[in-house]
């Protein structure tokens, strides 16, 4: 078994999708960025598989491109210069698993960052092209002008979905500031099964 670096929001990411994620499925990263997300959702589903992937940027999405192209994996990859609220016109689903790395792209222009209108869009987008058993991963970032209201926002939309037909989760580091990136999962639960009945 490979080790996944847990010390951060990503190697958590990594982990619910390890789980969930198996060759020849298809997945979406809503925010491609420089393309860790995307190259491991590749290895994950193979040469049978499909990965959609989003960004705004085109510096992102090229250095994306040479990194899958190096690990052999660009040919199960679409990589789209879209923004991720435009998500269900160019997915073909039903898709096993979609990522979002919300904030802004590591070492590029803080000033483009992800934004509650259009990551609200996406989620409610991601829902419904989600199979059963499917998750949505959120990689949730509050430390830059703008986060805060961004994760509030992606709160308030996961406690509304109906405990009936999902399962939300969020997981926290409670050792470390608040500020720090936190993960929150989405199951689309199977017709016929319900998570615990909520108590009263």
């Amino acid at each position: 078994m490979s080790y996944i670096d847990m010390r951060g929001a990503v190697g958590l990411t990594h982990l619910f999708l390890r789980e969930r994620v198996a060759l020849g499925d298809r997945v979406v990263d809503a925010t491609c960025g420089n393309g860790q997300d995307t190259l491991f959702l590749a290895r994950l589903v193979g040469p049978l598989g499909m990965v959609w992937a989003f960004d705004v940027q085109e510096e992102a999405l090229a250095k994306a491109r040479t990194h899958l192209s190096e690990a052999g994996c660009l040919s199960r990859v679409k990589l789209l210069q879209a923004g991720h609220e435009q998500l269900a016109a160019h997915v073909e689903g039903p898709v096993q698993a979609v990522v979002f790395n919300l904030g802004y792209l590591p070492g590029s222009d803080k000033a483009c960052i992800t934004l509650p209108e259009t990551t609200l869009a996406a989620l409610k987008q991601s829902e419904t092209v989600l199979f059963p058993g499917g998750i949505i991963v959120i990689a949730v970032y509050t430390g830059h002008p703008g986060g805060r209201e961004e994760g509030a926002a992606v709160e308030q939309w996961v406690a509304s979905l109906p405990y009936q037909s999902y399962s939300v989760w969020c997981s926290r580091q409670i050792n470390r500031p608040s500020t720090v990136p936190y993960v929150i999962v989405v199951e689309k639960l199977v017709p016929g099964e319900q998570c615990g009945q909520p108590h009263l």
